[in-house]
């Protein structure tokens, strides 16, 4: 996709901005009009809204709905059409279209990893001289022998360096031996040398964001046990926006909230 303009069968001329939000689209799997409204750079409610219905008129998305009576929300994701035509992988859920979410943990946990993703790739960072790199997202073990499926992976350049970390998102639902053993894999990636030789830096951090302050104490108990370094704990609620970037992280063992990066005097 070189953002030139593309006609579908259908007669809809697919614009560069549709070609990145079908683009960003395929690797988040399922996302919400808020969020295509960003990664593609739509400012009007009213245009993405719009704009997602004739995409999927045209058969390049596909749609779903979650909640219920005025909580009711439209989600979409590629259709198998979109990803043949523009050479996309077709990973989003396979449900029937038009057909109602409910108590779906999948859809709920990509949801919020999509609202982390915005924060840390399109919204300005507000600390001078630091910068996104990338973002990469995982479909499979990093290794193998070492079964771990981080939800994803961002850098950012501090001027003097690569910062780098995974992310974590939790919603409640995995058990806390999952999360012992998912420190320890992250230890064992790093003492291994996996880490460097894939990634190409010296060191990393796990940001993990819980879906409440008690979870998120929780899982610190738990990953206490195993390591007090390389992990930073904050809600998903006290880290939205640009707030992601504040003084809401918690490291394993230590009381006090810090910022993600401390800015150089």
């Amino acid at each position: 996709m070189d953002g030139a303009k593309r006609k579908c069968n259908r007669g809809i001329v697919l614009q560069a901005r549709d070609l990145t939000l079908l683009g960003e689209l395929a690797d988040m799997r399922i996302a919400d009009a808020p969020q295509l409204g960003i990664v593609a750079g739509f400012h009007s409610r009213t245009r993405i809204n719009t704009r997602l219905l004739a995409l999927h008129r045209a058969g390049l998305l596909r749609r779903f709905f979650i909640g219920s009576g005025g909580g009711r929300k439209a989600l979409y994701a590629t259709s198998p059409k979109a990803a043949q035509l523009l050479h996309l992988p077709n990973r989003g859920p396979r449900r029937q279209t038009d057909a109602t979410l409910v108590a779906d943990f999948f859809v709920l946990h990509q949801l919020a990893l999509n609202a982390v993703y915005c924060a840390v790739k399109f919204q300005r960072v507000p600390i001078p001289n630091i910068r996104f790199v990338q973002w990469l997202w995982f479909y499979e073990p990093l290794a193998q022998g070492l079964p771990l499926i981080p939800d994803g992976y961002v850098e950012w350049n501090t001027g003097s360096r690569i910062d780098a970390a995974f992310i974590e998102v939790d919603l409640g639902t995995e058990a806390l031996s999952v999360w012992k053993d998912k420190a320890e894999r992250y230890l064992e990636l790093f003492r291994s040398g996996e880490f460097k030789r894939q990634f190409k830096q010296p060191e990393f951090r796990v940001l993990v964001l819980a879906n409440s302050a008690r979870r998120m104490n929780t899982i610190r108990a738990a990953v206490a046990k195993v390591t007090d370094r390389m992990f930073g704990f904050a809600t998903l609620c006290a880290a939205q926006g640009d707030q992601f970037f504040g003084p809401v992280w918690l490291r394993p063992t230590n009381p006090e909230y810090r910022p993600l990066f401390v800015e150089s005097k």
